[in-house]
């Protein structure tokens, strides 16, 4: 179980703490999921300069190549690390006849507006309940294409499983979150399907 001081920020000598306040957003009440990710850069150091910038993006913590262990946010705070929901009852052939009737005209932003207004775990995690966890990989993509939606990111190495492994256990005990309650990024929301294919918990 971690130490969590009264910051927000854990308190462990395997956790760097790198506070990027302009990536917190909201208060985080609650804590029902958890989020892995991957940065589409190819270096822990452009991805922390990025978190510095305005109206940035982040989430809590950011695993380097090495295995490094960057916490970014306060675990208080929320980070806008989700984007739009996708309809978690299709996945799991569990849609009522209403939810049905409504994902026919395919609209982001409906099923997003219809997915929050479920509990969880009715709904994935969202950014208002989860934790986010970035994984430092670049996508690399054919000539002409746009990298982050049609690339392959390049494969999580075994550090940053180790360090990724560690962070989820002791995350999960601290915050009494289910295993089944951690997805990679793409099964939550409408992203590169590739994107922490290969992260392993």
């Amino acid at each position: 179980m971690l130490h969590v001081d009264t910051q927000g920020y854990i308190v462990n000598a395997r956790v760097q703490r790198a506070p990027r306040p302009l990536i917190e957003r909201g208060v985080l009440q609650r804590v029902n999921g958890i989020i892995v990710h991957q940065t589409g850069g190819g270096s822990g150091a452009s991805t922390l300069n990025s978190y510095t910038m305005q109206n940035a993006n982040g989430a809590h913590f950011l695993i380097d190549k090495d295995g490094t262990i960057h916490q970014t946010a306060s675990l208080f705070r929320q980070t806008w690390h989700v984007g739009r929901l996708r309809a978690r009852c299709l996945a799991e052939h569990r849609c009522s006849p209403t939810d049905l009737h409504t994902l026919k005209h395919f609209s982001p932003k409906t099923e997003h507006r219809m997915e929050m207004a479920k509990p969880t775990p009715q709904r994935y995690p969202s950014n208002e309940d989860s934790i986010g966890i970035e994984i430092v990989g670049a996508v690399v993509a054919g000539k002409g294409r746009n990298a982050a939606e049609q690339g392959v990111y390049e494969t999580v190495n075994e550090q940053q499983n180790a360090s990724l492994q560690w962070l989820i256990a002791e995350l999960t005990s601290t915050f009494g979150v289910p295993m089944s309650e951690i997805f990679r990024h793409p099964v939550v929301s409408r992203k590169n399907p590739t994107e922490a294919e290969s992260a392993s918990w």
